[in-house]
């Protein structure tokens, strides 16, 4: 059980870790980071516009960071604000939406280059089980571990004297 935790915990730090250096590498003539990637697409996904609240479950992200990052994608001209509240819609000017096509054109060049090797059948496979597993991630968020799983080690007081 817990090899098995930490080979997919170490996968997804690695994946992570490499699509953001893929997204840093693409995005850094832009003077932008990988970061900005997920948000460029989303409202990409999005051309009527979403709000920052709606970025921060779009993306997955805090507050503080859509924040940070939309300041810094208005400032380069990529996007702009429908008024100054947090319920303002954010759009993608000209050049944010041209940045996002190609942001997604080389998106899908890289899952293209790293699925090399999988058969069609092996990826339905493989995003079939992320999607559960994801899903399943989600119901323990919100309704916490199911009972009978074990807890961590509570170290007994002879122990720790």
């Amino acid at each position: 059980m817990v090899d098995r935790f930490e080979r997919f915990s170490l996968a997804l730090s690695e994946l992570f870790r490499y699509w953001h250096r893929i997204a840093s590498d693409e995005l850094e003539p832009c003077g932008l980071k990988g970061t900005h990637a997920t948000y460029l697409t989303a409202m990409y996904r999005h051309p009527q516009g979403l709000s920052a609240t709606q970025l921060c479950e779009e993306c997955g992200k805090d507050k503080a960071d859509v924040s940070r990052m939309l300041s810094i994608l208005e400032k380069k001209g990529f996007i702009r604000r429908e008024g100054a509240s947090y319920r303002a819609l954010v759009t993608l000017t000209a050049e944010g939406k041209a940045l996002a096509e190609h942001v997604r054109e080389r998106a899908a060049v890289a899952v293209e280059a790293a699925s090399r090797g999988l058969s069609d059948e092996h990826r339905a496979i493989f995003y079939h089980a992320l999607e559960l597993i994801t899903a399943n991630l989600q119901t323990i968020c919100r309704d916490g571990l199911p009972a009978g799983t074990p807890r961590h080690h509570q170290p007994d007081k002879e122990s720790t004297q």
